[in-house]
């Protein structure tokens, strides 16, 4: 994978919560944007140096297109449903529950891009 296709996937989700917003709401763009987009791309960016260089710039963009505090309602929103979803694995009887691992992955992921969102100031170390 080469850096302009990780610029051009996050250029397109921006584009895409643009409309979303428009249609759909304040929520719903940031739920799509930061809760499955952003997240998917923190993770991959561990993982892949292109993603790990284009993060930056992708979450400039996001805190350019919503501000301080719609970011933290939102943030707190989802952090909300989050801690009732992991208490609900906790409690469930599923045949294929989520494990535990798996879900304190999900929790640090989250923490990760709300550190992003929220900093002073972002860095490009």
């Amino acid at each position: 994978m080469n850096a302009g296709k990780a610029h051009k996937i996050w250029i397109e989700q921006c584009e895409a919560a643009q409309t979303i917003k428009a249609r759909f709401g304040l929520t719903a763009a940031f739920d799509y944007l930061v809760g499955e987009k952003l997240m998917s791309f923190t993770s991959t960016a561990a993982r892949h140096p292109d993603f790990a260089r284009e993060l930056p710039r992708f979450v400039s963009e996001v805190r350019r297109m919503f501000a301080p505090d719609e970011i933290g309602a939102q943030l707190a929103q989802i952090e909300r449903s989050q801690n009732e979803r992991n208490v609900d694995v906790l409690e469930e009887d599923d045949l294929l529950p989520e494990s535990p691992a798996a879900v304190a992955e999900c929790v640090q992921q989250f923490m990760r891009v709300k550190e992003l969102l929220t900093a002073p100031m972002l860095g490009t170390s």
